[in-house]
């Protein structure tokens, strides 16, 4: 898949969904697709509010994994903007694997829904999301798209479409990550790092996406079968001088039959 060029990037699309608000977004469409915003309409007492990026894509485009690899533009969702709203976690399902002969990559070759935690600051006040979203949408050259999406939760707030859109997103997210089902790091040389991989009972296949970000850089892993375990080698591209504090690096272990998320300690 090819990425566009620093002119070309200058010149990627722009979009407003305009001030229509609702406990979803508008559409808005771009060549290849079109994003919204979709919540449940109320937040928690804890104001935890439960939503969806939803990103629909045209036959033949496809989108990206919280890191694409080789390649492509990950999706990103900024509320700084909002009103009652001071942050927003996007949460990831299982990626594929794509080589398209110019490079290798994470992500959907489908429609796909991103859960997102909205963090409301006072629950029993109003509260106004308005998101500035970033995102690569590829066929055989990758699309940046730029979307502002606004929205207000309360109004239409008990919309069963939009809950069970929601609902439906957040059960098809990877499992966390469980003694059974994981991989641990077993040696970390500075260039490379190995991992053994615990699967489910009849597991046939695994793939392993690690994260990058704060200042990591990572090859695609290779599996290793050997003396009846898994293991997973992992190069690493790039890392920090000092080692971060707190955190770690996200991950998605995939396999035939399921597939969990975790968190591996910085290598």
């Amino acid at each position: 898949m090819k990425t566009l060029s620093a002119s070309t990037l200058a010149c990627l699309v722009i979009f407003n969904a305009g001030h229509a608000l609702a406990a979803s977004s508008k559409w808005v469409e771009a060549q290849g697709g079109k994003v919204r915003l979709v919540t449940t309409g109320k937040p928690d007492a804890q104001g935890r509010l439960e939503g969806i990026l939803d990103i629909h894509l045209d036959e033949g485009w496809k989108t990206y994994w919280r890191d694409p690899g080789d390649a492509g533009v990950p999706p990103s969702l900024e509320v700084s903007a909002s009103t009652n709203v001071t942050s927003a976690q996007l949460r990831f399902p299982a990626p594929q694997r794509h080589d398209d002969g110019y490079a290798i990559w994470a992500g959907y070759n489908h429609s796909v829904a991103l859960p997102v935690i909205f963090h409301v600051a006072k629950p029993d006040e109003p509260a106004k999301i308005s998101a500035d979203v970033f995102l690569g949408i590829c066929e055989s050259i990758c699309i940046p798209v730029s979307a502002k999406l606004t929205l207000d939760p309360a109004e239409n707030a008990d919309d069963s479409a939009d809950a069970a859109a929601v609902t439906t997103a957040t059960r098809a997210l990877p499992l966390p990550a469980s003694p059974d089902f994981d991989v641990a790091l077993v040696s970390d040389d500075t260039k490379t790092a190995l991992l053994d991989a615990k699967l489910p009972s009849g597991a046939s296949s695994a793939d392993l996406f690690i994260a990058g970000g704060d200042g990591y850089v990572f090859a695609t892993p290779r599996k290793i079968e050997k003396d009846g375990k898994t293991q997973f080698s992992v190069e690493i591209l790039d890392r920090p001088a000092a080692k971060p504090v707190g955190g770690g690096l996200h991950y998605t272990l995939v396999t035939d039959k399921g597939a969990v998320s975790g968190m591996l300690p910085y290598l």
